[in-house]
């Protein structure tokens, strides 16, 4: 068991038993980490606090870290970059909903990711200070597979095909997994464009809706056991 102080982002927050959580949180130091938080629910003091657990909060903590796979706790924690709206604003904290089920299910590894954490912890405070962010979780989903290993070549982005299997644009295809036309057009606007960019970036309903709809089974084909979220509807109603 290891004594460790790190930044932490929350994945996930579960209930056990009647006064306890479970808690998913990838870490600058060690990657992602399970938290037993036992009587959390029921303790009317103590330093670690139920509300601290929001899905994407940034934290920083200092906990007990056991070997790999086994539950580990949090002795402390404290939270930074705390949002101003994520969670009073409908939009972004649906956003935030869906993403957080996606980190949970796409990011498992168990060591330091720097380059990750710093991505997850400038895109959350961009989100949380910028008004314009209906197109922010395609742009943030497309960006995450940088960090996943397969975000799209664009060596040859001037041709007819993008080939969701390959992660490459071709000119000719026997493929069925490819995207093309008018789909292509709108998915091809996210390529390059980092967030200050996203307003020039126009999609109406019906795009946004394809284009995610493109990246999710761009994630199904690319990631074994990758399946698309639950909270895909309640962010489908939201920004209907």
């Amino acid at each position: 068991m290891t004594l460790i102080k790190t930044k932490a982002i929350v994945f996930s927050s579960l209930k056990y038993g009647d006064t306890s959580l479970i808690v998913r949180c990838f870490t600058l130091e060690d990657g992602l980490r399970s938290y037993l938080l036992k009587g959390v629910l029921s303790a009317k003091k103590g330093k670690v606090k139920p509300a601290y657990f929001q899905p994407l909060t940034q934290l920083n903590i200092e906990a007990n870290h056991n070997k790999k796979g086994s539950l580990n706790s949090i002795r402390e924690v404290h939270i930074i970059n705390p949002y101003k709206n994520i969670y009073t604003n409908i939009f972004k904290q649906t956003i935030v909903l869906f993403l957080s089920e996606i980190l949970s299910s796409t990011i498992q590894e168990e060591e330091a990711n720097e380059a990750l954490f710093s991505f997850l912890e400038t895109s959350l405070i961009w989100l949380d200070t910028n008004d314009k962010t209906s197109n922010f979780h395609l742009l943030f989903l497309l960006n995450l597979t940088k960090f996943l290993g397969f975000y799209p070549d664009t060596t040859h982005n001037n041709h007819t095909y993008f080939n969701l299997i390959d992660g490459v644009f071709t000119e000719t295809t026997t493929e069925k997994e490819v995207v093309y036309g008018s789909d292509l057009v709108q998915f091809k606007k996210l390529l390059g464009t980092n967030f200050d960019g996203i307003e020039s970036i126009k999609f109406n309903q019906q795009e946004r809706q394809q284009v995610l709809q493109t990246i999710l089974r761009y994630f199904e084909l690319q990631l074994d056991g990758f399946r698309q979220p639950k909270s895909l509807k309640i962010l489908e109603t939201v920004f209907n």
